[in-house]
């Protein structure tokens, strides 16, 4: 079995941009992507648009043209796509992996596929693959869902969106436009104030006038095959119900993490330790990159600030070389 010189779990854009900076340095190299390229970007809502501009979503400043200042999904998974067949990266696709392990000075890494050696790895796996939950009755009903893809399927249905972030606010409005009747239930007094700044007067309109309904300072009680009762300031409301769309946030796979024995701070914001300088944790060789690095402060994070991670994280890995 070769010893690679970094093996890098995950094929997001900052994965992307770590095998890229690998690549130009003269470093073996690997990608390891659970599914397909970018799979978290694969799995956003089909009709997605970023917040941030198309320049600030380039890594390794390949330019990315899109059509308005601010890219939609299919244009993203176009560009990384491109960036990865282009540079002839090499990224192996639908390859989980299951176990990680430092035996003496190298990691052990085995996949769904394969076991790899490498003297260095990056962990760049995000945090959209673990919803959080509202640990009520009824939340693992067919009828919930913690993502959510296409307002079609929803149309004259009666649906619950629950949460008061972009993620939230954009299936409220769209599942709205295709002809579901949507009720918003939002924890706080408001709409979140990190929506995004074109949508949400938007919403805020659909509210005013009537056309979403929504419950301010409630959270969801129970989940029924046919109706669903909120925990309102006037008590518990039950209303009718075909769909529930729980657009509560995700989290980092915190277990994995403490597994390679990455230490994560003890409070509510679970951050993980690293070197800011150089993204290496408290294991020797083992680096972050990415939105991982924030825990909990998953706001912290995006592929704007932290395409960084990779120029910084080669460096660390030659200069260890000297």
């Amino acid at each position: 079995m070769k010893t690679l010189d970094l093996v890098i779990i995950g094929g997001g854009p900052i994965g992307i941009a770590c095998g890229l900076e690998a690549q130009k340095k003269g470093l073996s190299y690997v990608i390891l992507e659970k599914g397909p390229i970018v799979n978290s970007l694969y799995n956003y809502p089909t009709n997605m648009q970023f917040f941030s501009s198309s320049e600030k979503l380039e890594i390794d400043e390949i330019p990315f043209i899109s059509n308005e200042a601010k890219p939609k999904r299919s244009e993203a998974l176009e560009y990384y796509r491109r960036i990865v067949t282009s540079n002839k990266l090499n990224m192996h696709l639908f390859e989980n992996v299951t176990h990680v392990e430092k035996v003496n000075s190298l990691f052990e890494i085995t996949t769904s596929k394969d076991t790899y050696k490498g003297i260095n790895v990056i962990i760049a796996t995000g945090f959209y693959d673990i919803p959080n939950k509202l640990n009520i009755p009824g939340e693992n009903l067919a009828k919930v869902s913690h993502y959510y893809n296409d307002p079609h399927f929803y149309a004259q249905q009666k649906i619950a969106v629950v949460g008061a972030s972009n993620s939230a606010i954009d299936a409220a409005l769209e599942c709205y436009r295709k002809g579901a009747e949507v009720s918003l239930i939002i924890r706080g007094s408001e709409v979140g104030q990190r929506v995004k700044y074109w949508v949400r007067p938007d919403i805020i309109n659909r509210i005013e006038e009537g056309s979403i309904k929504v419950f301010y300072n409630a959270t969801l009680n129970e989940i029924k095959p046919q109706e669903i009762i909120i925990n309102t300031p006037d008590g518990l409301t039950t209303i009718k119900n075909d769909f529930v769309l729980a657009l509560i946030g995700y989290k980092p796979n915190f277990k994995f993490l403490e597994q390679l024995g990455i230490t994560l701070s003890d409070d509510d914001k679970k951050l993980p330790t690293y070197d800011p300088n150089t993204m290496e944790t408290n294991i020797a060789n083992l680096y972050l990159a990415g939105v991982i690095c924030g825990g909990m402060e998953t706001h912290k994070w995006f592929i704007e600030n932290s395409r960084i991670h990779a120029k910084m994280i080669v460096a660390s890995i030659l200069e260890k070389r000297k």
